[in-house]
C-alpha cells in the first residue's frame, strides 16, 4: 500500500510546513519503497510514498492534472478506472496509465460527485489550486487508512497512519470509511 500526506490553509509559513511533510512522510516510507514524491505551494503541500503496482513506469504521484492544476495523492487502486475513462466527456492530458489518474479529470468534470462513481479500495487528498480548495475521501469500507488531525494554528494535517500526526496535530480522529470532506 501507498502512503499519502497531506497538509492544507498554511499560509505564509510555507516552507515550514514543507519540512514538515517531508518530516511526517518518513514515517509512513515503509509503505510506498518505490518512488517518493512532494508538491507545495503557498496553500498546501501534498507528499506521496509509493509502491508501484499499476504502471510501475510511469505512476508517480503526487499527479498534477495540466489543464486545471489540480494535484492529487492517492493509496489504493481504483478497479472500474477503464470503464470511468468511457464517462469523461472532455479531452484530458493522460500522463500515466495509472489506476489512479480517473480521479482528477472525474473530479474535473463531477466535482465532488466524483466519489460515488469510483470502485475500490482508497484514501485521497486532492488540491484544487485553481479554486483553492481541498478534497479528501476515502472508500466506504475504510480498507485504505486515512487520518486527519489539526496543529494548534488549525492547520489541515492527513496522513496514511496516524503516527505521521502525533508529532504536530493537538487533536487527531480517523477519517471516516465512505466519507469525504471538501472545503
Amino acid at each position: 500500500m501507498c502512503g499519502i500526506i497531506g497538509i492544507y490553509g498554511i499560509g505564509e509559513k510555507k516552507e515550514q510546513y514543507r519540512q514538515r511533510a517531508l518530516c511526517m512522510a518518513k514515517h509512513i516510507r515503509h509503505r510506498g519503497p518505490d518512488w517518493s514524491g512532494i508538491y507545495s505551494d503557498e496553500h498546501a503541500v501534498l507528499c506521496h510514498e509509493r509502491l508501484a503496482i499499476v504502471d510501475p513506469t510511469s505512476g508517480a504521484q503526487p499527479l498534477i492534472d495540466t489543464k486545471t492544476g489540480s494535484i492529487l495523492a492517492v493509496n489504493g487502486e481504483i478497479y472500474n478506472h477503464l470503464e470511468l475513462r468511457k464517462k469523461l466527456k472532455q479531452d484530458h492530458d493522460w500522463q500515466t496509465k495509472s489506476d489512479c489518474e480517473i480521479i482528477l479529470y472525474l473530479y474535473d468534470e463531477y466535482g465532488p460527485k466524483c466519489v460515488e462513481m469510483l470502485s475500490g479500495i482508497f484514501a485521497f487528498v486532492l488540491y484544487d489550486k485553481k479554486h483553492r480548495e481541498l478534497f479528501v475521501a476515502r472508500d466506504h469500507m475504510g480498507i485504505c487508512p486515512l487520518y486527519w488531525g489539526w496543529d494548534e494554528q488549525g492547520v489541515l494535517h492527513v496522513a496514511s497512519e496516524m503516527k505521521a500526526l502525533d508529532a504536530y496535530c493537538c487533536k487527531i480522529e480517523e477519517f471516516e470509511p465512505g466519507s469525504y470532506y471538501h472545503k
